[in-house]
């Protein structure tokens, strides 16, 4: 049985894949430093598996700390790494926050591992593209300055990533460029849980639903898209955890053309914000109380990935639509009222 370690693993979308990995037969150790996820994640974990990870609370930008860790786990033969700073918002308020998270994370993970032989995931984003120039946005897609810090630290991670894997042959990575990941387990046992005023949308609007939020605010009705509202490519993060899998098996059964690669992952579709709340009120019979707002500072106007790339190089294919992302993430929403986890 091969060892796992998934960093930032009782996270939103660590926690989902940590279960997938489970279902394939991986033993998985998570790392958190659970600045926002909780500790019970992991009971969750474990009652949608039947498997309790290890678990172990570490700061991965502690240097020494991580070193140390990593020695001792000789077992480790892959990393999923999603630990980092994630907010667009919060990073443009906040840049030093996340370029010390994000960065001495990254590079100290890579190091702990010298002379080892690692498959490593990495969590990008679709970020990286900026404004794309041609839609739906391929993975030869030109790099554009970064719109926030937070694109900014995932651009330069995957250059710190294209240089290590030139330079040491013992590391195998795959970037991984998330469009918007949403939704939760179809048991209702995991999903997105945010500390604090969630900075995603689709939290923000089963938080407003249930009576935790206010009124929902679209960040702007003018840009130049069917509705005036934003466009995303909204992925069930079910779809995006098994991603994850077909990438490391990817690493592990040899096939890859490069020791870097990247792939999109998402469903290919465009879906605006005000469609993501008509697909919410369908779905669940709840209406949503929702104001216009001015634009936010950081924001995209609208990006959509091309799959076709992921599809035939992972041997994997987005399954689920912004119905079924809209009802699992209310029943989820639900169950959390009613057994608070944080």
């Amino acid at each position: 049985m091969k060892t796992i370690l998934v960093t930032g693993g009782t996270g939103y979308i660590g926690s989902h894949t940590v279960v997938e990995l489970q279902k394939a037969g991986y033993k998985v150790i998570i790392v958190d430093n659970l600045s926002n996820s909780s500790i019970q994640i992991v009971d969750q974990i474990e009652k949608v598996s039947g498997i309790r990870p290890d678990f172990f609370q570490l700061d991965l930008s502690e240097e020494e700390k991580t070193i140390a860790f990593i020695k001792e786990h000789t077992e480790i033969s892959g990393v999923i790494h999603f630990a980092a700073y994630k907010a667009v918002g919060e990073s443009v308020q906040f840049p030093l926050k996340y370029y010390r998270n994000n960065f001495f994370s990254l590079i100290n993970l890579i190091t702990a591992f010298e002379g080892r032989k690692v498959d490593f995931v990495f969590s990008s984003s679709c970020t990286v593209y900026g404004q794309p120039d041609i839609l739906p946005v391929t993975e030869a897609a030109p790099v554009k300055k970064a719109e926030s810090p937070y694109g900014n630290t995932k651009q330069i991670a995957e250059e710190i990533l294209a240089e290590t894997a030139t330079a040491n042959s013992n590391y195998n990575f795959i970037a991984l460029r998330y469009f918007n990941p949403v939704g939760a387990h179809d048991t209702a046992l995991i999903g997105e849980l945010p500390i604090g005023i969630p900075q995603n949308l689709v939290p923000f609007i089963t938080q407003s639903a249930i009576g935790k939020r206010g009124p929902i605010t679209v960040f702007g009705n003018d840009y130049d898209t069917p509705d005036g509202s934003c466009i995303r490519d909204y992925i069930h993060v079910v779809d995006l955890a098994k991603a994850h899998l077909a990438a490391l098996q990817r690493m592990e059964e040899g096939h890859m053309d490069a020791k870097y690669e990247v792939f999109n992952v998402g469903t290919g579709k465009g879906s605006t914000v005000l469609e993501v709340i008509g697909a919410f009120e369908k779905s669940t019979g709840v209406k949503l109380n929702y104001q216009i707002g001015p634009r936010r500072a950081g924001d995209i106007e609208k990006v959509w990935g091309d799959v076709t790339k992921s599809e035939a190089g992972l041997n994997w294919k987005a399954e689920l639509g912004l119905e079924d992302m809209m009802r699992s993430a209310w029943a989820w929403e639900q169950y959390v009222k009613e057994n608070p986890l944080v």
